[in-house]
């Protein structure tokens, strides 16, 4: 065998071995403050969750140890909490999901970097009965760092049809019913897109399936209001808090005629957007604020 065909195949079994690797790893996860293998794990079939979707979730990237935009994400969960009409027990305060979350990412030896799923799930009962006590359950998954790295091909999206978002008073909650973000994404593999955009029920566009966003017109850069129903995305509030985006409703002639396109999430951060339909973007803006972003980080 020739050195290049040995290297191949060295090469080869590394990837082999890494991707056994972070398929095994993944063995334990922590169900209301109990650290179980997940393949033991049982939940109750006549939890509020499975039966209405009726529940929180926060999707969070840990990085050497720790929660990125922590704060955030346990303000948007103790906020929907009360919204919920959950009945919070007194020890589970943001401190104490910190100290869990951490727990589960180090029995897991994910401590580097890794996704973590944490729900707030209601309990048992009907619509009238329901146990308002929430139990909770922490998933974690492991993250190449490529994970970290802007997009070098931009993603191609289109427009989900079929389903619409209203605009309520949990409109911008990360809840557990999220079948509009299902189908839009089984519409989105379907067209062999990267994401589809979600629109309300006024018609314009608020978010994609896993993402908000964001567009550039004459080097300004815009991004749709929480009043047209979008979630609160904690990636989304902190950039908010360090450029100049201005708010305004996205219509589909203004995503067409857009000079940029780009989505941004707590664990992908920031992805540009190359293509929906015959629009092409650019990502100059969009490459700046990734850099700005990973500069404060």
């Amino acid at each position: 065998m020739s050195f290049y065909g040995a290297t191949a195949v060295v090469v080869l079994l590394f990837v082999y071995f890494k991707l056994f690797y972070l398929s095994t790893i993944l063995n334990f996860i922590n169900l209301n403050g109990k650290i179980t293998e997940a393949s033991n794990a049982v939940m109750p079939i006549d939890n509020g969750a499975f039966r209405y979707g009726y529940g929180l979730f926060e999707t969070m990237l840990v990085q050497d140890g720790a929660i990125r935009l922590g704060q955030y994400h346990w303000e948007r969960l103790f906020v929907g909490a009360k919204q919920l009409y959950f009945d919070l027990p007194v020890l589970m305060t943001p401190g104490y999901l910190d100290s869990e979350v951490l727990k589960t990412v180090k029995k897991n030896k994910l401590e580097k970097l890794c996704r973590v799923r944490l729900q707030l799930f209601a309990g048992g009962g009907g619509l009238f009965g329901m146990d308002n006590k929430p139990g909770f359950v922490i998933e974690c998954f492991p993250l190449d760092e490529t994970i970290l790295r802007m997009n070098e091909n931009g993603l191609v999206a289109g427009i989900a049809t079929g389903v619409e978002k209203s605009v309520d008073s949990l409109s911008n909650l990360k809840s557990c019913n999220a079948l509009i973000y299902a189908i839009a994404a089984r519409q989105a593999k379907e067209s062999k897109w990267n994401d589809a955009l979600i629109c309300n029920t006024a018609g314009n566009i608020i978010e994609s399936t896993i993402a908000n966003i964001f567009w550039v017109k004459d080097k300004t850069v815009y991004t749709p209001p929480l009043a047209d129903g979008c979630i609160a995305g904690t990636m989304r509030r902190y950039l908010l808090e360090k450029i100049t985006v201005r708010e305004e409703s996205l219509s589909l002639d203004a995503l067409l005629s857009a000079d940029e396109i780009f989505l941004t999430n707590a664990i992908k951060q920031l992805r540009w957007v190359s293509n929906i339909g015959a629009s092409q973007y650019s990502n100059v803006q969009a490459t700046e604020i990734y850099n700005l972003l990973h500069r404060q980080a």
